[in-house]
């Protein structure tokens, strides 16, 4: 499976979007990649999910975390890959944190894994928390680069789809010179 069989699966599940969207780095972009409509076919989020974990394969990792709400079905399936545990950092009052009893521990080694990148905030909080708290960051593995390489964790990184796709700051949008309502389809229901 290479980048352009997973765009193909986008095309063919509807998850590709066009149109004007607030993405959840707060910049404005013309496409949006809905993966939960891909990963919803167990067949896909397997294949590419598989990508992640073939790669990371080799790699000293306890376990898996990944940034709700996307983060979780990518980083579930990875972690089942890899035969390891999974869990996640969701927001409180628009912060990541670790809830639900979920720990890291000092000196074990997490993949954080994502389903869309385009500043790798999110990304970048949650491997605040594995430092923060002890932990080491293994990698991170994700399933679109919006930024075709241009984001760097700082750790060894790999994503399945790479593009280039135009995204702006709020104050220089186009789209929103040109009147075109935005769309927030993500997660986090900030108002617009």
């Amino acid at each position: 499976m290479n980048s352009r069989n997973i765009l193909e699966l986008f095309e063919i599940t509807n998850a590709l979007l066009n149109g004007h969207f607030l993405l959840t780095s707060g910049r404005h972009s013309s496409q949006y990649f809905q993966c939960a409509l891909v990963l919803q076919y167990p067949e896909y989020n397997k294949l590419i999910c598989g990508l992640i974990a073939d790669h990371f394969r080799n790699f000293e990792i306890d376990a898996v975390i990944s940034p709700a709400i996307g983060g979780i079905v990518v980083g579930q399936e990875v972690a089942r890959q890899l035969g390891k545990k999974s869990f996640f950092a969701e927001r409180e009052e628009k912060i990541l944190s670790l809830r639900r009893g979920f720990q890291i521990e000092e000196q074990k080694k997490y993949l954080v894994c994502e389903d869309v990148v385009t500043t790798g905030g999110s990304v970048f909080e949650v491997m605040n928390i594995i430092k923060n708290n002890g932990g080491i960051v293994a990698g991170v593995g994700y399933i679109v680069d919006r930024n075709n390489n241009k984001v760097n964790f700082g750790v060894p990184q790999f994503s399945t789809l790479q593009l280039e796709v135009v995204s702006y700051a709020p104050e220089d949008c186009l789209l929103c010179r040109q009147n075109i309502p935005i769309v927030k389809p993500g997660s986090r229901q900030d108002k617009l």
